[in-house]
C-alpha cells in the first residue's frame, strides 16, 4: 500500500483483470470518480508483477484467487516490502474460495452481482484499511478462526476407515498443501480433474472438512503426515 498517501492525494488502483471490456469499462469508470486513478492495468501477473515494484499504488484489483496466488508467491520472494491492498470482485460464494483469498492477504471479497458503486466503496474502504466481505462469508471466516485456535476441537474420532490417509490421498493434500488448483494437481498426478473432485469431496467427508484448506489443517492436528 502507498503509505505516503494523503487526504487529497487519489486512491491508486492497478486492473489485474483478465477481460478485456471488464478492464477498459473499470477505466472508464473510475476516470468518473474523484479521489481514484488508475495506475496500471493488465491480463498478465507477470506484468503485473513487474510494474507493481515500480508504481505507487493502494489497491490492486484483480478478477482471481489464482492470480492473488501468483502475486502473493513474487511477494514473499521480493521481501516484506509493503505491496497494494488486494481486493477480488466478480467471485463465487464459495468459503473455500473466500478463506484462501484471505490467507493470501486480500483485504476485499466481492460476489459476482457486485454493483459499480459497491466496487468504487469497496475501494475506498480497502485503501482506508478495512476489510470488505459479504456477511454470510464473514460468518465463515470466524468459524474457521474459531477451529484454528482451537485445534483439538477439529480431531475426529477415528475408526478404520479414518485410521489415515493412502499414499495418493497424501500426494493429493501435499500439494493442496501448497495452494495448487484443481487442475495443476491433475496435471501433477496424471489424473483428470473429475479424479481430483472425487478425492477431495471423500476426504473432506472423511476429516469433516468444510474446504480443502481446512481439511489439511485438520489432518494435521490429528498427527498425520502429508508426506507421500
Amino acid at each position: 500500500m502507498n503509505t505516503h498517501r494523503t487526504e487529497a492525494t487519489p486512491i491508486g488502483v492497478y486492473l489485474l483483470v483478465e477481460n478485456r471490456l471488464v478492464r477498459e469499462s473499470f477505466m472508464r469508470l473510475f476516470r468518473k470518480r474523484a479521489g481514484l486513478a488508475v495506475v496500471g492495468q493488465s491480463q498478465s501477473c507477470a506484468a503485473a508483477i513487474e510494474e507493481l515494484a515500480d508504481k505507487a499504488c493502494d489497491v490492486l484489483l484483480l478478477s482471481s484467487v489464482e492470480m492473488l496466488g501468483m502475486i502473493a508467491e513474487s511477494e514473499a520472494e521480493a521481501g516484506p516490502a509493503a505491496g497494494p491492498t488486494p481486493l477480488l470482485f466478480g467471485m463465487e460464494e464459495s468459503p473455500e474460495s473466500f478463506l484462501r483469498a484471505i490467507e493470501l492477504g486480500a483485504c476485499g471479497y466481492l460476489l459476482n452481482d457486485a454493483s459499480s458503486s459497491e466496487v468504487v466503496a469497496a475501494i475506498r474502504a480497502v485503501a482506508s484499511g478495512e476489510a470488505v466481505c459479504p456477511p454470510k462469508l464473514c460468518k465463515r471466516l470466524f468459524e474457521h478462526m474459531s477451529r484454528k485456535a482451537s485445534p483439538q476441537a477439529e480431531k475426529v474420532q477415528r475408526g478404520p476407515a479414518q485410521a489415515g490417509l493412502t499414499c495418493r490421498q497424501r500426494q493429493l493434500m501435499q500439494l493442496v498443501a501448497k495452494g495448487m488448483t484443481n487442475k495443476e494437481i491433475a496435471t501433477n498426478l496424471k489424473v483428470s480433474q473429475f479424479t481430483v473432485k472425487n478425492h477431495l469431496s471423500r476426504i473432506m467427508a472423511q476429516w469433516r472438512a468444510e474446504s480443502r484448506h481446512q481439511a489439511v489443517d485438520v489432518i494435521r492436528a490429528g498427527g498425520f503426515s502429508l508426506q507421500a
